[in-house]
């Protein structure tokens, strides 16, 4: 018998556990378990998932919360900590109206966004805390550190549109009201500053184009139109989402066709329609298979890749045979393997290639005109073109490029080196290279410029200029 009252004595000084202490905020007792075993500080009970800081905070226990939160032991308390339910210690304070604890955590940094399993926000069960208690103050706190009123949980359902639902609380309806109306103008202001960077960004890209009025201007189109969309959606307008279309850029090698389709990735990323800039470029031999069977699987691990950016199909003309056959080529099947996904938007397509032999493309799929809505015509660069495309890319020298460091003699300019392609090259040599012909008449430049030099030139300038003559070698050499 006295062994029994002696077990039952030992269990009834047994020592509370930390969320216990926690719970009943027994400070000094939430200390010396801390002291003992540091490890504590997030230890979870075993029915909820609750650390500490949950139960201190969901019981208004401000010393306790305070301690746990300026804990400085081997391990720190984590403020995001999620128990059972997806709760963080703020949704804790919050459904239960602990005001001052929820200011506490709101001090500390703690997320007025996070959202629990059900989706809902601390502001959600704030809310609902305020329609069964009549209290509104941790609503109050939660609006003041700016947590977002058009959160909305799993159902679609806003604060607001709880509230709504509730037993008619006019004044929190009006309290909600006006923050939201202050958060959708203050997003309107971010949006427009927003908005005026991304199309100085696009700008500078465009800046870097030589010719392509045309597109230039579809470009500057799209981008205001999407960048509005933002501003709309920002102010708590809903519009429909705009999908890209799919475009055919038709022109010679060299006009700036793949130039063109990265800088449309960029603007299609940066206005939020695609989730990546990525632009995967492809030809016949990546999508076609040699053998029957294999050009399905191929073409689609290739779309696979290509998902949430743009899929650049170059010389695409090549995907159909200039003759009729009675086997049925591959390449056809490949075009239909992108057909078949054009209009699940997850990717852009752009088809590529010559104008005249593109026509076979156009014409080889009846949905090809309903589903390609674009069609860009990229011209061949005049000589003044290519000579500003020249001045363009010797001003834009990356550290890694072989023309970093040099410069051009002031006699180089545009109307100059125009001259010079208009009599040191072919109009059939400028048609086939285009913007293609200044890389290597540049690097042909530079070692004209190495061979011209002596090594007895001590000249700094000298030794990092390209004059006219070097040019005009490294036309020659081009032509040779």
């Amino acid at each position: 018998m006295q062994r029994v009252k002696d077990q039952q004595h030992s269990r009834s000084t047994k020592p509370a556990t930390i969320h216990a202490s926690a719970q009943s905020g027994d400070l000094p007792a939430v200390q010396r378990r801390l002291r003992d075993q540091p490890s504590l500080i997030n230890d979870r009970n075993p029915v909820m998932a609750n650390t500490p800081l949950h139960v201190a905070a969901g019981h208004n226990r401000v010393e306790v919360v305070k301690f746990l939160l300026n804990f400085s032991g081997p391990e720190t308390v984590e403020l995001e900590a999620k128990n059972m339910y997806g709760e963080t210690a703020l949704h804790m304070a919050a459904k239960n109206g602990c005001n001052e604890a929820a200011g506490l955590l709101l001090s500390h940094g703690a997320f007025t966004e996070a959202k629990a399993n059900n989706g809902m926000t601390p502001l959600h069960l704030s809310v609902w805390h305020s329609l069964r208690a009549e209290d509104s103050s941790t609503v109050v706190t939660l609006l003041e550190h700016n947590a977002d009123c058009s959160a909305k949980d799993n159902e679609g359902m806003t604060p607001l549109n709880h509230l709504s639902q509730g037993s008619g609380n006019e004044k929190l309806q009006a309290l909600l009201k006006s923050y939201l109306e202050q958060q959708r103008k203050v997003r309107a202001i971010e949006a427009c500053s927003g908005t005026k960077a991304k199309m100085d960004e696009l700008e500078k890209e465009l800046s870097n184009l030589v010719g392509l009025h045309e597109l230039k201007l579809q470009l500057r189109k799209w981008a205001k139109g999407m960048l509005l969309d933002e501003r709309r959606r920002a102010l708590g307008l809903r519009v429909g989402t705009r999908r890209p279309p799919h475009m055919a850029f038709l022109g010679n090698p060299g006009t700036g066709k793949t130039m063109v389709a990265r800088i449309l990735g960029k603007l299609l990323f940066m206005v939020g329609i695609l989730p990546t800039d990525k632009v995967t470029e492809v030809q016949r031999t990546d999508l076609v298979g040699e053998f029957v069977g294999h050009t399905g699987p191929k073409t689609r691990r290739v779309i696979k890749e290509a998902e949430g950016g743009i899929l650049f199909v170059d010389e695409a003309y090549r995907l159909i045979p200039m003759q009729k056959s009675d086997d049925k080529d591959y390449g056809l099947e490949a075009l239909e393997e992108i057909m078949s996904v054009m209009d699940n938007g997850k990717v852009v397509v752009i088809f590529a290639g010559y104008s005249e032999p593109m026509k076979r493309v156009i014409s080889s799929n009846e949905g090809f005109c309903r589903r390609v809505t674009k069609f860009f015509t990229f011209d061949d660069f005049t000589t003044e073109d290519l000579a500003n495309i020249l001045h363009l890319k010797m001003n834009n020298q990356t550290e890694g490029s072989l023309l970093y460091g040099f410069k051009l003699h002031p006699l180089c300019t545009v109307k100059a080196m125009a001259t010079l392609i208009e009599t040191e090259t072919t109009k059939k040599q400028r048609k086939e290279m285009n913007g293609g012909m200044v890389d290597p008449l540049l690097v042909n430049a530079r070692e004209y410029l190495d061979l011209r030099l002596s090594f007895d030139c001590m000249d700094t300038d000298e030794l990092l200029t390209i004059t006219l003559e070097d040019l005009q070698g490294g036309i020659r050499l081009l032509s040779q």
